[in-house]
């Protein structure tokens, strides 16, 4: 029997998980724990993630480069252009040794076309095939923000694509910057950014709960609402926890909502690590009812997840502009229902990770007009990291190319409103 190839599990596991995102509509991060299952080694874990990753990256320009070498175009789901896929983007953008590559793609071609597949390999590598200086952004999402924010922001987005963000840490307390020595800065109190790269739970303070992983985007709707201690707070569609955390975190009595029982368990973990305390609650957001309004409700509300795709580029593959008709009504049902939960005079915070106007701007535009009465504020001052600036309407919208000099962020909408008083 012939031996197998060293590597050869983490490239499987590489292809099974692209073959979830692609095949199956799967999430990346939800498919990983089959695909993974079998793989012990966090080195290799992280192998067959990365690699699966960078494929979903640059998957148009791969596409592109394996049609060119040969007569008749693959067509997309064939196994044969999966472990194409894989086995170039470890040759171009990884830079695996050739040989490498080759010997752990072709076992994966379960009778298939190995000699397609080697005679591509072969051709592409033997001419230094390259990819361009940054991806090509997907269909129909370049196309949709060329409209919306024009050509300098989709080149933006492509050069975002290119390789993994770096790592944001919320802290709940003070931050220590000499104990992670000269790798990390500081956009805002709180914040810390580090290089992508290496296992998070080695990082310091980890065990002790000091922090929890979010990009700075994402921390900005819980600094928005400006939550005091003592202050009642609602957060709906609160899983994984980071809001509810820095809610928390801030002296809040925080009511945690949200209709997963499973998210609500990784909520509850997150919770447990940090030693924050929230109270859990598993409901429809639509349809939860409180006794006493609160005196500020965040929504970060269900949506196409657009906005995150330099840290999941697997969204720009998952979505579907056709498919947004259910999740924009969706908002609008919660957003109604959150203005109901608020106290008068109240704050509400609105928020999503999406470049998709009909879930930001428009979304609340339509709600201003279902509710008399409600105001949209302007951010107190030292919310934003520097570089960023509210729009006049108090409004926040983050885009690609936004603080690129720092290392970007994810792409969000978010408002803050204050309810009208009693009358």
């Amino acid at each position: 029997m012939t031996d197998l190839p060293a590597g050869l599990p983490s490239r499987r596991a590489a292809l099974t998980l692209l073959q979830a995102v692609l095949w199956r509509h799967q999430a990346l991060e939800a498919a990983l724990p089959r695909a993974l299952r079998k793989i012990e080694n966090p080195a290799d874990r992280g192998l067959s993630r990365s690699i699966a990753s960078l494929a979903l990256r640059w998957l148009p320009d791969l596409d592109d480069l394996i049609d060119s070498a040969t007569d008749r175009n693959l067509p997309e789901e064939a196994p044969a252009r999966m472990v194409l896929r894989i086995a170039l983007v470890q040759a171009i953008v990884m830079k695996t040794p050739h040989h490498a590559v080759v010997a752990t793609a072709l076992p994966l071609v379960d009778g298939g076309p190995r000699r397609l597949v080697h005679a591509v390999l072969a051709r592409l590598l033997k001419e230094g095939a390259e990819l361009p200086e940054q991806p090509t952004m997907p269909d129909p999402w370049a196309t949709r923000w060329f409209a919306s924010w024009g050509e300098e922001v989709v080149d933006a987005a492509g050069l975002s694509l290119a390789a993994p963000p770096p790592l944001d840490l919320t802290f709940k307390g003070q931050v220590d910057l000499s104990v992670f020595e000269d790798m990390a800065i500081s956009l805002l109190p709180g914040h810390l950014r580090l290089p992508s790269g290496g296992r998070i739970e080695d990082l310091p303070g980890f065990e002790a709960g000091d922090w929890w992983v979010q990009d700075i985007a994402a921390s900005l709707p819980a600094r928005l609402l400006q939550p005091a201690a003592g202050e009642r707070i609602l957060d709906m569609a609160a899983a994984p926890g980071g809001k509810t955390m820095q809610l928390s975190a801030a002296g809040a009595d925080v009511t945690a909502l949200d209709d997963s029982e499973i998210r609500l368990e990784r909520l509850q973990e997150n919770l447990t690590r940090t030693g924050l305390t929230a109270t859990l609650v598993e409901a429809d957001g639509r349809k939860f009812t409180a006794d006493t309004p609160y005196d500020a409700v965040l929504l970060d509300a269900p949506c196409s997840g657009t906005g995150i795709f330099r840290r999941h580029p697997d969204v720009l593959h998952l979505r579907k502009p056709t498919r947004m008709k259910e999740t924009i009504a969706l908002q609008a049902a919660l957003l109604d229902h959150a203005a109901t939960l608020v106290r008068p005079g109240g704050r509400l915070v609105y928020s999503v990770c999406s470049l998709e106007r009909q879930e930001g701007e428009m979304q609340l535009a339509a709600f201003l007009e279902r509710a008399p009465g409600w105001q949209m504020e302007v951010p107190a001052t030292g919310i934003l990291p520097a570089g960023l600036t509210p729009r006049p309407d108090g409004s926040i919208r983050t885009l690609p190319g936004d603080l690129a000099d720092q290392g970007g962020l994810d792409g969000f909408y978010m408002a803050r409103l204050r309810a009208p008083q009693a009358v």
